[in-house]
């Protein structure tokens, strides 16, 4: 949406930090998030996307900057913000025990719904999600899937402006999946909600309009999933050999342009890289044990930005969680 050709912004930050104690976990975050838009916060675990998540949500207050959701500050009027928002978290947020409708019951009345409208919104979003046959059963009996289409009909109720979901298919199998994706797709073209996903899932963030890739609590990019893939400007090839080290010395010597290693195996990024690939046996015939050419990928971003590969950095925030974790155990 627009007015007088500015286009409308849903999510809007600048400059915005978080710490917890001496560890930063925001650092500086900027971006917009159009109204109307399918928006992805991308990266590996510990790049900051929950405490993002957590401070547009009005949970966490920042340690510096600003955010803005239709124009609502969440420092300084949380209640607008509140107003605008429907929130599906990661971690489960449903009674077990009691039915489907149950839920969406006692959920009503925190928005102000009761009696009749409250009624009508359940079944309204009970047939947007698909799940009118299932208003009367007990959440324990539904399968993961069906439990994340409660959790979001939860948050649909008060009809928000903005839907904000982190990492909505965590634990669900492929074809749930597609599910949650196919109706956030629906539910922005049909309804003109603002869809903001956390996720670290590559296949994830290539359904999104426009995402932002964090890492280490920054934005190392942002834009259109195609756009961001069309900066690596070409082909990616990569060549299993004996001396990787070498051999990508020899190659820069050779051709120029950049040629690393990464997990092994010696990675440049070319244009035509079919075209490139006879040359480069042609020069070196006794060293090329294998190549192979892809198209780029969002991981392949993510590399060119940091210098990291995308799983080795949630490997690597995943490990350092842990030991933090035991660190405190042993206290």
């Amino acid at each position: 949406m627009t007015t007088a050709g500015v286009v409308e912004r849903a999510v809007s930050t600048r400059d915005l930090r978080v710490n917890y104690g001496s560890r930063e976990a925001l650092r500086g975050v900027g971006f917009d998030a159009p109204v109307g838009s399918l928006f992805g916060l991308l990266g590996p675990n510990g790049g900051g996307k929950t405490t993002l998540f957590r401070v547009l949500a009005t949970l966490l207050p920042p340690n510096g900057g600003t955010a803005q959701v239709f124009g609502a500050d969440v420092v300084f009027d949380p209640a607008s913000v509140r107003r605008s928002l429907g929130v599906v978290f990661q971690a489960p947020s449903l009674d077990k025990i009691l039915t489907v409708r149950e839920n969406l019951r006692l959920h009503g009345p925190f928005y102000g719904l009761r009696g009749a409208e409250l009624d009508a919104r359940i079944a309204e979003n009970a047939d947007r999600l698909q799940l009118a046959d299932r208003l009367d059963a007990r959440v324990a009996t539904l399968s993961g899937g069906l439990k994340r289409r409660v959790e979001i009909a939860k948050g649909l109720l008060h009809r928000p402006r903005l839907l904000l979901l982190d990492e909505p298919t965590v634990g669900l199998d492929p074809g749930a999946r597609r599910d949650v994706w196919a109706f956030l797709a629906e539910l922005r073209a049909t309804h003109g909600v603002t869809c903001l996903v956390t996720t670290h899932l590559m296949e994830e963030a290539e359904r999104c309009d426009r995402l932002v890739i964090l890492h280490q609590g920054r934005v190392v990019a942002e834009g259109a999933p195609d756009a961001l893939r069309a900066e690596i400007g070409g082909d990616v090839v990569q060549v299993e050999t004996r001396d990787p080290e070498g051999f990508a010395a020899r190659v820069r010597e050779r051709f120029g342009g950049d040629a690393e290693v990464v997990d092994g195996k010696v990675r440049l990024e070319r244009a035509e890289g079919h075209r490139f690939v006879p040359a480069l046996v042609d020069a070196f015939p006794k060293e090329v044990a294998a190549v192979s050419v892809g198209k780029p990928t969002l991981e392949d971003v993510f590399l060119r930005r940091t210098g990291h590969r995308f799983f080795d950095a949630d490997r690597a925030a995943a490990e350092a969680a842990e030991a933090a974790a035991s660190k405190r155990r042993r206290r």
